[in-house]
């Protein structure tokens, strides 16, 4: 059964109160298991392990992790990273009002005192200089140092760090410091089979399964021109896209160029050669 929870926390004005039940997800995301990565998560969620999904843009990681969120019960707080990202936004900061200075927790301390689930999505986006905040959360200290508040949190035993990347857009200037790297267990994803991606299809919007393998078809065909054109391959996101759209009654060609074409590239000659697959899959 799935409960509300309330958590008491210290604030300069007294005790509040903060309801994790808005971090819960309330409804069960759809996700395909592809091998055993769900025992595995939560072999890792129970020994208190932090965790790292890599694999390709679109390929389902923060799907995944929506779902174990849901499947466990937790809260889940997501952080989509930038490069303008800094250590205070993700562990809080003082700010000004009509009585004064107040303190504000950034979303990592948030789970960190609640016991959530924080998602640091697409974490090689962030500065260098910030990730190194999360160091202490992943090792057998558990703590987060408050420097700016002099407080040092121990997190809740229920507490998670997961981070995300994608490998392929990886170089010198972002990827993960080996220090920071081998601090969490590791999932590497990628775009699933063509018959389980066929099943995914179907099953996420409903589209009949031949339709469904048709665009799988045309996904494959983009994936083989990555690095001859294309930097990305199409996702599975993106096939999803196309696949609500043809459900929703628009013609399969509109809803490739569409979904599978336009977001992808701007070249003419990839272009000539998206459109001839789709022409030869929907002849």
């Amino acid at each position: 059964m799935r409960t509300a929870f309330m958590v008491r926390m210290a604030h300069p004005t007294g005790v509040h109160m903060i309801d994790k039940d808005q971090y819960l997800v309330k409804k069960e995301p759809f996700y395909q298991q592809q091998r055993n990565e769900v025992a595995l998560y939560e072999a890792a969620y129970r020994n208190k392990l932090p965790v790292m999904v890599k694999g390709p843009t679109g390929c389902g990681k923060s799907r995944f992790i929506e779902y174990m969120a849901w499947k466990l019960n937790k809260p889940l707080i997501t952080v989509a990273c930038n490069e303008d990202m800094t250590a205070s936004d993700l562990v809080g900061r003082y700010l000004l009002d009509a009585n004064g200075t107040r303190w504000l927790d950034g979303p990592l301390t948030t789970a960190a005192r609640i016991g959530a689930i924080c998602y640091l999505d697409e974490i090689v986006e962030a500065r260098q200089d910030t990730t190194v905040v999360i160091h202490p959360l992943t090792d057998h200290r558990r703590t987060l140092p408050l420097d700016k508040k002099g407080e040092l949190i121990e997190a809740h035993p229920d507490f998670q760090l997961v981070i995300s990347y994608n490998p392929g857009y990886q170089n010198l200037m972002k990827d993960l410091k080996q220090s920071t790297k081998q601090r969490f267990t590791g999932f590497a994803f990628d775009y699933p089979t063509a018959e389980l991606e066929t099943s995914i299809l179907a099953k996420e919007t409903g589209l009949d399964e031949a339709n469904a393998a048709k665009l799988v078809k045309i996904g494959h065909t983009a994936r083989n021109l990555k690095g001859h054109g294309l930097d990305e391959g199409i996702s599975t996101r993106l096939l999803v896209y196309a696949a609500t759209l043809i459900k929703d009654g628009v013609h399969p060609h509109d809803a490739c160029r569409m979904a599978l074409v336009q977001p992808i590239t701007d070249d003419a000659d990839i272009r000539d050669t998206l459109e001839h697959a789709i022409d030869a899959s929907f002849a």
